[in-house]
């Protein structure tokens, strides 16, 4: 009977001391620890990711900047096939005047 007993009191004293060692190891505090841990060391790499970011984000900036300028040289381009036109009539106008103007001086 004693040594039941015995087993039962003793086995109170563990099942106490468990909780007890359960209840230290998830204290609030020691959570805030390791929270703090863990962000000290995540923190630098993530700087670091930061940083490449913005500098792919900067580069990717100038490269959309100069495809719309492209893009719109090539617009403007397109608009200006009138003028290469009138410039194309113009130096043919000029080439039969000046054709007219050696024949001219030729006969004389």
């Amino acid at each position: 009977m004693e040594d039941q007993e015995m087993q039962l009191k003793v086995r109170r004293v563990t099942d106490k001391f468990t909780e007890s060692m359960y209840v230290l190891a998830n204290e609030p505090s020691v959570a805030l620890y390791r929270l703090q841990e863990h962000v000290r060391r995540s923190l630098p790499e993530l700087v670091q990711h930061k940083t490449d970011m913005q500098s792919w984000e900067e580069q990717s900036q100038g490269a959309i900047y100069t495809v719309e300028y492209a893009c719109s040289a090539v617009k403007s381009m397109n608009n200006s096939s009138l003028y290469f036109k009138n410039i194309d009539s113009l130096l043919h106008q000029a080439i039969s005047t000046k054709e007219q103007i050696n024949n001219s001086q030729g006969r004389r």
